[in-house]
């Protein structure tokens, strides 16, 4: 699975490569405003929560296509009648609200020796029969008390699935497993925090055992590589994000990319793009490979966009640079005990690293720009923000052109340091070290292409919003994309110039797919929401795309919403809160998995850009911001019901403060 596809995207990159490209040109530029759908299948309601987000690319074999939701349950749906053939639900305990972290979301499935696998947002990982759904193992991979979950869609290669997991912010170790596809089986785990006696466990405070709770979470599927036995992925944070006086060293093998010994974990090479981070520039985006033309010769590369705004292009087999990477220093904190040098790309970055116009009343030192150090009773203004440069949402890359697509987002944030300690267990609470909250600044979106042979802007255009789906590119000479406000859009390879539009009914931030069946080119994608992205609203449809299909647009937030007991109500925004006293039970519940990711346990700012809540006065204005949204905040009228809204701002009010 090291060629593109044609006839099935059977993995979630599309091919081992992880390039999300198709060769299929029967869907192309010159016709693709012709393009409608053929179907929609609405999935029964999954992941209609206010806390899930949808971000699964499908999968598609023999005619069916397999999908899953932000609530870890799997579909399989026929592609000729868009019927469901089974779905499989998956239980989560009640307890396990709490300890998620950084969204409620999974990413995919993988398809191997007749079964579907897929992780779970508990750290299960099951395997399911492919044609009737039936579960034929499953095994607690790590304990979501912990803190761990599985996000990403596995990795299917051998006889093994092979996954990463989610949780860095509750104190965990990151690592990479691999499963026994037969029996699951564990047959090896590679940690990206090395214990001591390894590799790179110097570079880890030797007086503490900080290393055991030092995050370097896996958040998407590892690229491979058969012909060199190696898979590739690129690793989050350390732990705590934003405290680095309780971590001094390098802190390997986080903010880092890895290669490993595909059949037994062992270690081969790490390039690490961020030392010592403190500015939570983790590096959730996929790694890419491809063998590319440099410099008259063709060489064995990779490449990855990261959260500082560059794209890291190396060599695959060694790991060093291929396109230039120079150590500059970088200004010092002591406090934090930064690193003095940090790598920058030769190239272009694909989205701003300083602040230009600083905004009304702000005070920023270093022009906000990138690797600004921030203390306890020192904040800073740091351009690419927390939700700035590439986050999951995977880039593209184009074999014939080699360019690499990358969606982004553009934003600024305010970063400060806390106090912190080592915790006595894993999973207990959020362990960040330190805030952040909104910089008054938009965040906006970023759409761009790179040449992979010199790392320059070949196009790129910001969007109003945020770019928070992913990228596939085809041979047809089109680039397609989803936006947060329901559109799905392809968009000229060339120039970036949208072509062609199509109104989902959600927010479409989940990667699409295409492939040839019975001799037609199909397109599919997932439009169900995210939590994170401005403007999305939820939804649960799958949908199936081609050139004579009949099926018109809809209208945006056109799916009904899921309420407490578990039936539906229209879609009609809600605008107003209920009468009557508050619930503040439900009101904990709710903003613990809807809010908390956001705006922090304790309202002062959490994992995405969220704004400090402590000065809101009242429930009334508390329903006033969700109902209209506010700077990158999205609009929740269409996502909550009178009462949860009625309960949740009078728990933020009366409650989380005291």
């Amino acid at each position: 699975m090291t060629q593109p596809p044609v006839t099935a995207w059977p993995t979630n990159g599309g091919s081992w490569f992880n390039q999300r490209w198709s060769p299929l040109t029967q869907i192309n530029r010159d016709n693709v405003a012709n393009l409608k759908g053929v179907w929609r299948t609405h999935l029964n309601g999954s992941g209609l929560g206010t806390q899930y987000s949808a971000e699964a690319t499908p999968l598609y074999k023999d005619g069916k296509l397999y999908i899953s939701t932000g609530e870890s349950d799997v579909f399989r749906v026929d592609v000729d009648s868009g019927a469901i053939d089974w779905d499989y639900q998956s239980q989560f305990p009640e307890a396990m609200g709490e300890q998620v972290c950084c969204g409620w979301d999974s990413r995919g499935v993988a398809l191997g020796e007749g079964k579907v696998f897929a992780g779970q947002l508990d750290g299960k990982l099951v395997a399911l029969d492919e044609n009737t759904g039936a579960v034929v193992w499953e095994t607690q991979a790590q304990r979501w008390e912990d803190g761990y979950s599985i996000t990403g869609a596995p990795l299917y290669y051998d006889g093994m699935v092979i996954t990463g997991y989610s949780g860095a912010e509750k104190g965990v170790r990151g690592m990479v497993e691999a499963f026994s596809a037969a029996t699951g089986e564990k047959l090896w785990t590679f940690y990206t925090v090395p214990g001591p006696g390894e590799f790179g466990h110097d570079t880890w405070p030797q007086d503490s055992n900080a290393w055991e709770f030092g995050g370097g979470t896996v958040w998407q599927t590892p690229a491979l590589d058969p012909e060199l036995g190696l898979i590739y992925f690129s690793t989050g944070n350390p732990g705590p994000d934003y405290n680095g006086a309780i971590r001094p060293g390098d802190n390997l093998f986080t903010a880092s990319i890895v290669a490993i010994d595909a059949h037994t974990g062992e270690y081969r090479w790490h390039f690490q793009q961020v030392h010592h981070d403190i500015w939570d520039y983790d590096s959730p985006n996929p790694v890419i490979l491809f063998d590319v033309d440099f410099q008259g010769s063709e060489r064995k590369a990779l490449a990855q966009a990261g959260k500082t705004g560059w794209v890291y292009i190396l060599d695959r087999i060694t790991g060093a640079p291929l396109v230039g990477i120079e150590e500059r220093a970088v200004p010092q904190l002591a406090e934090q005990a930064t690193s003095p040098t940090q790598p920058y790309p030769v190239g272009d970055s694909f989205v701003p690293q300083f602040v230009d116009i600083p905004p009304e009343g702000a005070v920023i030192r270093n022009e906000g720009r990138i690797f600004t150090p921030f203390g306890r009773d020192l904040p800073a203004m740091v351009t690419p923000g927390v939700a700035g440069g590439a986050n999951w949402a995977p880039s593209a890359y184009d074999p014939a052109r080699q360019i690499m697509y990358v969606c982004a987002s553009e934003g600024a944030m305010t970063l400060v340091m806390r106090e912190a300690e080592v915790p006595e267990a894993h999973g207990t609470s959020s362990w960040t070290g330190g805030g952040f909250g909104g910089a008054s600044t938009p965040r906006t979106g970023v759409i761009a292409a790179i040449d992979v042979t010199t790392n320059k802007l070949v196009w790129r255009y910001r969007w109003q919003d945020s770019c928070y789906s992913g990228l596939l590119t085809t041979a047809g000479d089109l680039l397609f994309v989803g936006r947060s406000d329901g559109r799905f859009t392809a968009l000229d390879i060339d120039t970036g110039l949208q072509l062609w539009e199509f109104q989902t009914g959600a927010g479409l931030n989940a990667p699409a797919i295409s492939f040839e069946h019975d001799g037609k080119q199909y397109l599919a994608a997932l439009s169900g929401g995210n939590v994170f992205a401005r403007g999305s609203a939820h939804g649960d449809s799958l949908w199936l795309f081609a050139l004579d299909g009949k099926v018109e647009p809809t209208t945006p937030a056109d799916t009904p919403l899921l309420t407490d007991g578990g039936a539906t109500v229209a879609v009609a925004p809600t605008v107003t809160a209920a009468e009557g006293d508050p619930d503040y039970a439900n009101g904990e519940n709710l903003y613990k998995v809807s809010c908390q990711v956001c705006h922090g346990e304790d309202g002062m700012g959490g994992h995405n850009n969220g704004m400090p809540l402590n000065n809101l006065r009242s429930a009334k204005d508390a329903v006033a911001v969700l109902v209209t949204g506010r700077n990158n905040m999205p609009n929740f009228s269409t996502a909550l019901t009178a009462e949860q809204l009625r309960d949740v701002s009078a728990f933020v009010v009366d409650r989380l403060f005291q």
